[in-house]
């Protein structure tokens, strides 16, 4: 409380500093009390960012830019991920709730992860990341499934085509259910989910930022020894 007040006060009185500075200056802008718009919480040593969603997207752009698909499907992950890679790669972005995105490069429409709008084995470039652990828990207006997030998996699979590759992120460390966040996995879980596909690559994210940015390669020992860590998979369906 004290932090909280003592910021306020600097806020005070370096907006009496600064109206006076810019008079001084020549008065370009009206500096009005009444359009104050205080940032009290951003004067930092470092810039803070959230280490799940900054490290997956960049591991995953990199994944794309070797892979160097004609077109990529996306389901349900970052907007920042599909707007930006679509300015080098067709992207098509499927959400239950779609985003009205108007931009070159991207296409964006609804879809059930439970029921895709593909033919099987039709998708050769794909991602869900940072989705499934909340299917079936009821977070974005989805019905309750226990097994909602299997039944996502499935869906992924069987719309990937053959030589394809997909690109999946959920929370890793001790398996568990922060009611009605998500889900929490282990590493065994996940592979053992998409056994019909060859993981190309695993990246994680630990929970200690000491532990490094992202770990490529990272063991299966590291990602269970994790609270709430982020499992980048890079699997990969057999076929040409």
């Amino acid at each position: 409380m004290q932090l909280e007040l003592k910021k306020r006060a600097c806020f005070i009185r370096d907006f009496c500093r600064y109206r006076i500075l810019e008079r001084v200056n020549g008065g370009r802008f009206p500096v009005l009390w009444q359009d104050r718009y205080p940032c009290l919480h951003d004067n930092t040593g470092t810039t803070g960012f959230d280490r799940h969603y900054v490290y997956h997207l960049a591991w995953a752009a990199r994944v794309l830019a070797q892979i160097r698909p004609e077109e990529h499907y996306d389901i349900s992950s970052s907007l920042y991920f599909a707007t930006m890679v679509s300015a080098f790669i067709k992207v098509s972005f499927f959400d239950y709730r779609p985003a009205e995105l108007q931009l070159s490069g991207l296409t964006s429409n609804r879809a059930d992860l439970l029921s895709l709008p593909f033919a099987d084995a039709s998708v050769r470039s794909l991602s869900c990341m940072h989705v499934v652990e909340h299917v079936g828990l009821g977070r974005y207006g989805d019905r309750l499934d226990p097994e909602g997030d299997l039944k996502a998996a499935a869906e992924l699979k069987r719309v990937l085509a053959p030589g394809g590759d997909l690109l999946f992120v959920v929370p890793i460390g001790k398996p568990r259910i922060a009611f009605n966040a998500h889900r929490i996995y282990s590493y065994d879980q996940v592979v053992s989910y998409f056994g019909e596909l060859n993981l190309q690559q695993f990246a994680l994210i630990p929970d200690d930022a000491q532990g490094g940015g992202i770990v490529t390669d990272a063991a299966r020992e590291l990602a269970d020894a994790q609270n709430y860590g982020c499992g980048c998979f890079w699997f990969r369906k057999e076929g040409a």
